[in-house]
């Protein structure tokens, strides 16, 4: 009861401010900050960061494909991000006799420069606030249905009208779950190349072991050229020449040191700081404990394969990466919550929030109302946990997908379409297994059987585990799936057969996998989900309006959602337990320290070594003659930020975002000031690796190195 009091009191004092170093501000706004960021040490204005009528250091941060950040350094379009931003890119190019990933690679001249189909990169051109505009026609009694249809209809003129006559292209997005609208005017470029890349021993040291974790010692950058035709943005050709961004980042070479201010500029993706105890209590309580024991036994395997053959590692490699990511970070969530007592911190904000309702009938039923919500939510929102992380975890199952909605479609295109891209998938995962994979099999056996024992699958008739092993075996031999002959002659035959079978319950897999939808995603389920996950937004847009009510003088910052972004803070260590502190900085010493060469992700490559043994690390060592490889500090991160520059209080690049501690992931809910810290690739590392390990000092020649 005492510290529910004291967190209560606290929160009554708290729940608006940011901890020390807590926010992602707007550039737009960074005016309001300007003066705190000064008085933490930073030398520029907010000016000198975003600027529409001069060049400013937006212009050097990009949005790198889906959901990463890079940045120029060079005036001829050479773009810095993270070695996993690139991944699949690498690995796309990458072959057996052709090993990119495990070997590196570095163009030497521009016409070794690889292109990356499907690959983009947007440059923020501008940014306004459209709130007055996107509400045009909205009122406090225009129902939601009616609200969300009057908006789109607003953002639709809005952006058309914006972009009408340019090349550029528009987008609004809601904040503050939907208080405030902005509007983006982007320049996107798709004519992108893949320039360097450091051996995966250099730029994964440490593999899936390290990843969240501190100390790091991973060189975990990639580098791409972005070309144009006469600066503007066009598709790959031969004749398009490097892109001159309106700035590029200079780069120090002095680094930083414990205290220095820092602060980050990217895209961070998805942050949800303003919900309620019920979102804290799903995510720590019921979803994430699910997701990681399932996530489990698909990691055993495909590491087991792995380790077995070069071409089975090349083959779960990205998907491991993927895989593996989530898995640690809800690990790292969850501690992270129940050591902050994160569920009862929100209960404490939200006590006093009731409080301040008193004299505010408008808000006094918003709580209640959002946890009836969440009660109705809680059990589909589980179902469908279980069905994506346990039901579709394999290859079988998504092949399987595929077919089942061919049978579901009455399109003849489509039905074609499909069935060709099938017969294409179907090459390639046969060419590596006669007739299926002994570990995809795993896979569907071990996790549908965990499903099964936790009550998710009562569309099964069998009533023990054995019965349901067995049943399942049959379904993965005897599907038409792992017959390739079979398959193959029903892709290529006539549609109308193809679809019959697929619509039909002749297939086992197609059959299991219809009576799991059915079950999992059946009307009533979903329009149970969608009544209350419209509420819920509905209602949270009420909340977090009333919070700012609250505390009218309070700065507050929006949620992430993957637009540009200014988060600052200072280089700091920290201590994640009792009698353990964490140094701000970790050098390659620690990568000899962790070499193994009977473990894959600790394997030293012998340059590496050579140059350690040596001490060549040219101009790129710090004052103690050591060679920095990763830096910690308090700035505020999330997903999206990989890749984001880190600059100094000159605006100068000294790091490579890519990663936070495991200790503070739950920062994406509730954010920690003692244990929050976003990891970053020292500069100089970085430049260490391209110029003596990899010998491509052409690419730092076009760099603007500085040593203040």
């Amino acid at each position: 009861m005492k510290r529910f009091v004291t967190l209560l009191a606290a929160a009554f004092m708290a729940l608006p401010l940011c901890h020390a170093d807590e926010g992602m501000w707007i550039p737009m706004l960074l005016g309001r900050n300007e003066a705190d960021m000064q008085a933490a040490g930073m030398h520029i204005s907010a000016e000198d960061i975003y600027d529409i009528n001069h060049a400013s250091l937006k212009d050097a941060v990009v949005l790198f494909g889906g959901g990463c950040t890079g940045e120029f350094v060079s005036n001829e379009g050479l773009l810095l991000t993270n070695h996993h931003c690139g991944y699949s890119y690498i690995v796309q190019h990458s072959s057996v006799a052709n090993d990119y990933l495990t070997n590196g690679f570095w163009a030497m001249k521009r016409e070794q420069e690889i292109p990356c189909p499907g690959l983009s990169v947007t440059r923020l051109v501008r940014m306004e606030d459209v709130t007055e505009r996107v509400l045009n026609g909205v009122n406090n009694t225009t129902s939601e249905a009616d609200r969300a249809r009057i908006i789109k209809k607003n953002i639709a003129t809005i952006t058309e009208e914006a972009v009408q006559g340019t090349h550029y292209r528009a987008v609004i997005k809601p904040f503050y779950y939907g208080n405030q609208y902005f509007m983006y005017i982007n320049e996107v470029f798709t004519d992108v190349r893949l320039v360097g890349a450091p051996p995966s021993n250099i730029g994964k040291f440490g593999g899936d072991t390290d990843n969240w974790m501190w100390p790091r010692h991973t060189g975990d950058f990639s580098m791409f050229r972005v070309y144009a035709d006469n600066n503007t943005p066009a598709d790959f050709s031969s004749d398009n020449t490097p892109y001159q961004p309106l700035k590029h980042l200079e780069i120090s070479l002095r680094g930083v040191d414990e205290g220095d201010f820092t602060f980050v500029f990217g895209y961070p993706g998805t942050t949800r700081r303003y919900v309620t105890h019920d979102a804290v209590d799903l995510a720590a309580n019921v979803e994430n404990p699910v997701r990681i024991a399932l996530r489990d036994i698909r990691l055993q395997h495909y590491n087991d394969a792995m380790r077995h053959s070069p071409a089975q590692r090349l083959k779960y490699a990205s998907r491991v990466a993927s895989i593996a990511n989530g898995w640690k970070k809800w690990q790292g969530e969850t501690l992270g919550i129940e050591r902050l007592h994160g569920v009862e911190q929100k209960l404490a904000q939200e006590a006093a929030f009731q409080k301040w309702t008193e004299g505010h009938k408008e808000y006094r039923q918003v709580l209640q109302q959002l946890e009836n919500n969440y009660d109705h939510l809680r059990d589909v929102e589980l179902e469908w946990v279980y069905f994506n992380e346990a039901l579709m975890a394999s290859d079988f199952m998504n092949r399987t997908m595929k077919m089942w909605r061919i049978g579901n479609s009455s399109d003849q295109m489509a039905i074609e379409s499909a069935a060709a891209a099938l017969l294409d998938e179907n090459e390639t995962y046969f060419a590596d297994f006669e007739t299926h994979s002994p570990v995809d099999e795993a896979i569907f056996i071990e996790t549908f059987l965990y499903m099964w024992s936790h009550g998710f699958a009562p569309y099964v008739k069998e009533d023990n585990a054995e019965s349901v092993q067995n049943m399942l075996e049959r379904t993965y031999r005897k599907s038409i799936l792992n017959n390739p002959k079979k398959l193959t002659k029903l892709l290529r035959g006539s549609s109308r057969k193809l679809h019959d079978y697929c619509a039909s319950s002749k297939d086992p897999a197609i059959s299991l996998l219809r009576n799991a939808y059915e079950y999992s995603y059946s009307d009533a389920k979903r329009k149970t989900y969608a009544t209350a996950d419209e509420n819920i937004q509905r209602l949270m847009r009420i909340y977090v309006k009333g919070v700012m009510e609250m505390y009218p003088d309070s700065n507050f910052f929006p949620d992430a959602n993957l637009t540009l972004r200014v988060t600052y803070g200072h280089v700091e260590g920290f201590k994640p337990k009792d009698a353990t502190y964490y140094t701000a900085y970790s050098t390659i010493d620690g990568i000899m320290e962790k070499e193994n060469a009977a473990i894959y992700d600790y394997r030293v490559e012998p340059r590496l070594r050579s140059l350690y043994e040596h001490k060549d690390y040219g101009p790129y060592a710090n004052q103690k003659g050591e060679m920095p490889v990763a830096f910690i500090a308090t700035n505020h991160t999330t997903g999206g930020n990989s890749g984001s520059p880190v600059l100094n209080a000159d605006g100068q690049l000294v790091g490579i975002n890519f990663d936070r501690c495991w200790e503070g992931t739950m920062s994406d809910l509730l954010f920690d000031p003692a244990y929050c810290r976003n990891i970053s690739l020292d500069i100089r590392y970085c430049l260490f690796i391209i110029d003596k390990f990899a010998g491509a000092r052409h690419l730092i020649d076009e760099m603007t190195l500085v040593e203040r």
